[in-house]
């Protein structure tokens, strides 16, 4: 069963995930990032290219012919067929294939309406029985 993290009042939704993406890579995991849009995508697609300043973090979108071969993917899309290892939702919805990974990340940013989405996606894992983990980051 997929293990949940919700990590909420993020101040920077895209630099936390960025953050996540290289702790996830340096452990060796596979990763699946999915944005609420093209230009989400295309910016966290910049910060990867960017961040870590000492490192590199191979990533492609899905539509990459590399995508099968490269451990982090960054897309809007709302399909996935390729590994089922952390699944990073940036969305106001669940993605539809979330079950089939082993750890999910939401990040929750600090606008009400993304805090409210956030809680309605909480209400809808927890009524399924996924186990889940909160943290927040910013108690301002």
């Amino acid at each position: 069963m997929t293990e949940i993290s919700f990590y909420t009042a993020v101040a920077n939704p895209l630099n936390a995930t960025a953050r996540l993406v290289a702790k996830a890579y340096a452990q060796g995991r596979r990763v699946r990032v999915i944005t609420p849009d093209a230009a989400a995508t295309q910016l966290l697609n910049n910060m990867l290219w960017e961040h870590p300043v000492e490192g590199f973090l191979p990533h492609v979108t899905l539509s990459s012919p590399h995508a099968a071969a490269t451990p982090v993917i960054v897309d809007h899309s709302i399909t996935h067929e390729g590994s089922n290892d952390v699944l990073i939702n940036l969305c106001a919805e669940p993605p539809a294939f979330f079950a089939r990974f082993e750890r999910m990340f939401e990040i929750v940013g600090q606008d009400e309406a993304l805090a409210t989405a956030g809680r309605d996606r909480w209400k809808f894992y927890k009524a399924r029985g996924y186990p889940m983990t909160h943290t927040v980051m910013n108690k301002s």
